[in-house]
């Protein structure tokens, strides 16, 4: 195991005239936070979704994942309105010298410093650059190498905020709370489920799929209950510097940094041929397929067009194309799907919801079992750009629970 890498900052310095070299933002933003609850008093919201309990919270010690962002910032301002007070924690992602890469991290540091000063917290950096690294980037280049559509945001939550973080840190708490737009409730048997919010722009079930059982049983998400306006309108009230920040789009912990550069570093290019699929015609060349992803339309820089990449041949490095607004060939009715992780245990049963992407859509599907983790699933809908090694992220009929996610290896 490697050793963690802890700074300690007073919450009271800020940082902006610090260099910060690495990188971290994007929907894995990181930071923490403990608490000692000293007040029970629950907040009136204006969702119709019933906020956390804050009574299972009592006496236990909590870790609260700050970054700089808006989220994370008026979860710690949540807590704080129930008595608790935090240390924070910031996880550092990045190399230890220059890194050519501009990105946000600097400016991070300082929102979170903001914060955790006017709730009187401390903030302690951890650096987990080398697990980053080692896992979360091992596994998505080795899936765009293997011409598959990786999503690291989902990795980065199992493998980072809640696998290396909570080695180095989490583990000397009850409980890890994040700013994820998410929920959890407990069924009659007492079983943990992860369960939407009710912003379905911003709900991050999707990115928590492949979190364990204990992950979850450690998991708390307290601006889960709210959409994201109200999220906004108590950052404004609170005066939070981060209350009119843009959401980070960036990659888990990667901020501004391009999707195609992140890749082009670790893989380089690789030119190869774009064929018409259903002629065979040249069409133009790609950069290398790994750039590239089933179902895509831009950034092809093919006259002629709309085109749509519909299959890949990764032994010759060729994409195939389909041209039209709407082409046959970019959708799917039914795929396979393999390596079932559910979260506490429980299968999905016939009748399920899903998602393939980050949209606000469910689709409603039956799925037919296939042998162990595998099964068929049968969209009521066509679905467009179905993509081998995207997740497949199951929810029960009402799009409430959520079972866990697959691998898509059509």
């Amino acid at each position: 195991m490697i050793p963690a890498k802890i700074q300690l900052i007073p919450a009271k310095i800020f940082l902006g005239g610090m260099r910060m070299d690495g990188v971290h933002a994007g929907c894995c933003r990181p930071a923490a936070a403990v608490f000692s609850v000293k007040s029970l008093a629950v907040s009136t919201i204006s969702s119709n979704f019933a906020p956390m309990n804050y009574e299972e919270l009592k006496d236990k010690r909590i870790a609260v994942l700050l970054s700089g962002g808006v989220d994370s910032a008026v979860v710690v301002s949540e807590l704080a309105a129930h008595g608790l007070t935090p240390d924070c924690f910031y996880i550092k992602i990045g190399s230890n010298d220059n890194d050519e890469w501009d990105c946000s991290m600097e400016e991070d540091l300082e929102m979170a410093t903001a914060v955790a000063h006017k709730y009187g917290c401390r903030l302690e950096v951890v650096d987990c650059h080398r697990e980053y690294w080692d896992q979360v980037t091992a596994y998505t280049m080795d899936k765009v190498r293997a011409g598959l559509t990786p999503n690291p945001d989902v990795m980065c939550n199992r493998l980072i905020k809640f696998g290396a973080f909570h080695e180095k840190r989490g583990h000397d708490y009850d409980f890890i709370a994040t700013g994820h737009y998410a929920q959890t409730e407990r069924d009659e048997k007492g079983r943990k489920w992860l369960t939407t919010s009710p912003d379905p722009v911003k709900d991050q079930t999707d990115f928590l799929a492949q979190i364990s059982g204990w992950q979850l049983e450690k998991a708390i998400f307290p601006i889960g209950h709210y959409v994201k306006d109200e999220v906004r309108q108590i950052a404004e009230r609170e005066h939070l510097a981060s209350a009119r920040r843009k959401d980070s789009q960036g990659i888990c912990f990667l901020g501004k940094i391009d999707y195609t550069e992140y890749v082009r570093r670790f893989l380089g290019e690789q030119p190869g041929d774009v064929v018409e699929l259903e002629t065979g015609r040249l069409i133009g060349r790609h950069r290398g397929h790994w750039f590239y992803t089933i179902g895509q339309r831009k950034g092809l820089g093919l006259g002629g067009g709309p085109w749509f990449i519909v299959k890949k041949d990764v032994g010759q490095n060729v994409l195939y194309v389909s041209h039209g607004y709407d082409p046959e060939a970019a959708y799917k009715q039914q795929f396979p799907i393999c390596g079932f992780h559910s979260i506490n245990g429980l299968m999905p049963g016939r009748e399920v919801t899903f998602k393939i992407r980050h949209t606000p859509e469910y689709h409603k599907a039956t799925l037919e079992p296939m042998g162990e983790g595998a099964f068929m699933v049968h969209s009521a809908d066509k679905i467009h750009g179905v993509a081998p090694g995207q997740f497949c992220v199951v929810y029960d009929a009402a799009s409430h629970r959520c079972y866990g996610s697959a691998e898509i290896t059509v």
